[in-house]
């Protein structure tokens, strides 16, 4: 799951800004797509000379300071006042956005990094196909739900995006071309890729599986009144895998939706979110819904449950054009005005379902903040870029995502340090994604250090891509790399 954290003071300076947010809708939207014109060599031969010009740029560079990528598409990270990346020297990646080939048999996709996911679906359907785990907002990139863990409403099936993947091309930070399966003499780099927000190399190509798809998504909303019924429920279709589609809000303490949605052929109506409807509202006043398939996956890019603009007349007039990246792309670029103090809290959490109550107890005392996303996560395998120690107390198949988005911190304290204390107590695990405060060693003690120095050694030797506790804890925060004595 990627996430939306953005003040208002932003949100008005995009909705006051329609000509602007236009463009760079246009500007958003230039994925290319190897069609049937195409030959498969040509796309092939097109992807090799991106990769050599990327790679000899790495191979030249002659600085030790670190270096970001330039992308296309928009960060889909919770953008964050005094973020020292902006300033780094950039590797040029932003070309890297081909859907290379389709293969309608055996249900496999090659394609870059920078293809989104809305471009990916649209051109995956007229196969009748789609990816198995499909994020929630359109300008994601396939690259970056590898690189953040991306989840949704499969996931209590499948996993995460990056559990339907089986083959990575890597560019490492000194130009060297790997080609890593689970399999092959690079299985370990393969396999830490996952979750390491660019911090091992560059991410040039991937493989991964479809899944059949039908034009329509019959929705019904399961209501219960408490968090026992609601976890029974959970439970029983991810034992029972008697649905496609599963994720949840919970409105409050009270209010227990679960989302089940269907492939279905045929709709007797259709319903949209892309413009003034909420569909989080939505789904605690229907009973029903059917949404046409990629409309489903992207219900949520206006925001999942803060949603902008707010006013239903705003929505009217200035809706249709604003969604997550365009929101995203503002606050980038306006990030002076995010406050260093205090910021909201938006943030993905994972806990392991038997911890799901005793979590839910401590949270309404505590954070009082409603409604909150919930997404069932089948855990596939003991991830390789998890320490061993967690996996002593996270020792079971399912875990719940919450996601918080928004809440206002109050009496001073600092929301996201009460998390990931709580977390560390009830053997969960916080999203990097946003605003992060572990120290050092708790940090590595919840991310397996051996295995990522190890691979570290191999595809990064120099830092230039920073490690990923000073990118994801220090450096995102505008503190410098290492703490003060």
């Amino acid at each position: 799951m990627e996430a939306l954290g953005i003040p208002m003071m932003i949100i008005g300076a995009v909705v006051a800004s329609g000509a602007l947010f236009l463009g760079i809708r246009r500007r958003e939207n230039r994925n290319e797509i190897c069609t049937e014109t195409n030959e498969d060599a040509v796309c092939a031969q097109r992807h090799t000379k991106k990769v050599h010009r990327i790679a000899q740029q790495l191979r030249e560079r002659k600085s030790a300071e670190p270096v970001s990528l330039k992308k296309r598409a928009v960060s889909h990270q919770v953008p964050k006042a005094g973020d020292k990346r902006h300033k780094d020297e950039k590797i040029d990646i932003s070309d890297l956005n081909d859907i290379i080939d389709i293969d309608p048999e055996k249900m496999i996709c090659t394609a870059e990094p920078g293809v989104t996911f809305v471009d990916l679906v649209n051109t995956t359907m007229q196969y009748g196909l789609v990816p198995i785990i499909v994020p929630e907002l359109k300008t994601i990139t396939i690259g970056g739900a590898i690189s953040g863990c991306s989840i949704e409403s499969m996931s209590f099936k499948h996993g995460g995006f990056h559990d339907t993947c089986f083959e990575y091309e890597i560019i490492t930070g000194k130009g060297d071309i790997l080609i890593c399966t689970p399999d092959n003499e690079n299985r370990l780099i393969f396999q830490m890729i996952h979750g390491s927000f660019g911090t091992l190399g560059i991410l040039s190509k991937l493989k991964f599986r479809l899944i059949p798809a039908k034009p329509y998504v019959k929705m019904n909303y399961e209501k219960y009144d408490n968090l026992d019924d609601y976890k029974g429920a959970i439970w029983g279709h991810f034992k029972k895998r008697d649905v496609d589609f599963m994720d949840g809000m919970i409105h409050s303490p009270s209010e227990y939706v679960l989302s089940i949605g269907n492939f279905v052929d045929e709709a007797p109506y259709t319903n949209s979110y892309d413009w003034s409807k909420i569909y989080y509202q939505s789904t605690k006043k229907r009973e029903e819904d059917y949404i046409k398939t990629p409309d489903y996956f992207f219900r949520y890019d206006k925001g999942v449950t803060n949603v902008h603009p707010k006013s239903a007349i705003a929505r009217f007039l200035f809706g249709k054009f604003l969604g997550s990246s365009e929101v995203l792309r503002l606050a980038e670029k306006l990030s002076f005005l995010l406050p260093r103090e205090h910021p909201n809290v938006t943030v993905d959490i994972f806990i392991p379902f038997s911890k799901f109550g005793e979590f839910m107890d401590w949270y309404r005392e505590e954070f009082r903040y409603f409604p909150l996303w919930c997404v069932p996560y089948r855990r596939a395998r003991d991830y390789e870029w998890i320490s061993d120690r967690m996996f002593d107390v996270l020792d079971e198949e399912l875990v719940v995502d919450l996601a918080i988005y928004g809440m206002k911190q109050r009496d001073g304290k600092n929301y996201y340090r009460l998390m990931e204390n709580k977390l560390m107590e009830l053997g969960g695990i916080k999203t990097l994604i946003s605003y992060n405060y572990y120290t050092e060693e708790e940090f590595w003690a919840i991310w397996n250090k051996e295995n990522y120095f190890a691979v570290k050694e191999i595809t990064d030797p120099d830092n230039i891509f920073r490690d990923l506790y000073t990118k994801t804890c220090r450096v995102a925060r505008g503190l410098d790399a290492m703490p003060a004595d």
